[in-house]
């Protein structure tokens, strides 16, 4: 069963083991982010929590981050990460959310960023009035995963680059995975060590996950998960 925690009158995250997702209310609707690893309820999670009419918004399309889409007819999502959603057996409607979209809570105003690299069609979420962002996995203290059908670490670098061109706007970021919050700084980092990976100019360690070989790249701040040689 996954934990319920507030953050604040009008804000949840709901840790899920490795995974945490979020519902966000306004004024006049509710938004969850995401929808857990184990949990196909997570639809009766957030209408426990708001009363508020409630949409479902995805980060991405990783399997840890849709358990709870069947229960939607509708999801935003990012047209990019469509292919990935379908081959993670995602159903449902896709409403597409691009680059600079505002979707509006009710005096609670959220904006997307498109960040590709980690999948092809990942966001992020500016909470703008609250000046928190919510990175999905591309921003975290954990490992990042950056290997296998849909992972681009040569996308990832500019979009972490074009986040920290937000860095004025947001105080705190709320990550997926991790720790929760963490401090912007931490985008300057990944950067750092996305490009020491692509320059060879780090080694990482060979592991496996499910039969899958990778390289793993540990950083005091921070891992990714590479592509094996």
């Amino acid at each position: 069963m996954a934990d319920i925690i507030a953050v604040d009158q009008h804000t949840w995250r709901i840790e899920d083991g490795i995974v945490r997702f979020f519902v966000l209310e306004g004024s006049e609707k509710a938004l969850m982010i995401d929808s857990g690893m184990n949990v196909p309820d997570a639809k009766a999670y957030g209408e426990k929590l708001s009363d508020k009419p409630l949409y479902l918004l995805n980060t991405h399309a990783d399997r840890d981050h849709i358990s709870g889409n069947g229960a939607f007819e509708k999801m935003y999502m990012n047209p990019a990460e469509e292919e990935n959603y379908r081959a993670a057996g995602g159903t449902g409607e896709m409403v597409p959310i691009v680059d600079g979209d505002i979707i509006d809570l009710g005096d609670r105003p959220l904006e997307i960023i498109e960040i590709p690299g980690h999948t092809p069609g990942s966001v992020a979420i500016l909470d703008i009035n609250n000046r928190v962002l919510y990175s999905g996995d591309s921003v975290q203290d954990g490992n990042v995963f950056m290997f296998g059908k849909f992972r681009d670490m040569k996308k990832y670098i500019p979009s972490m680059e074009k986040l920290r061109t937000y860095e004025e706007r947001f105080d705190e970021i709320f990550p997926s995975h991790g720790t929760l919050p963490v401090k912007k700084e931490l985008i300057s980092l990944l950067i750092e060590g996305a490009t020491e990976i692509i320059n060879g100019s780090v080694q990482g360690k060979e592991a496996e996950m499910f039969g899958n070989k990778f390289l793993h790249y540990q950083f005091p701040y921070a891992g990714f998960f590479g592509e094996a040689n």
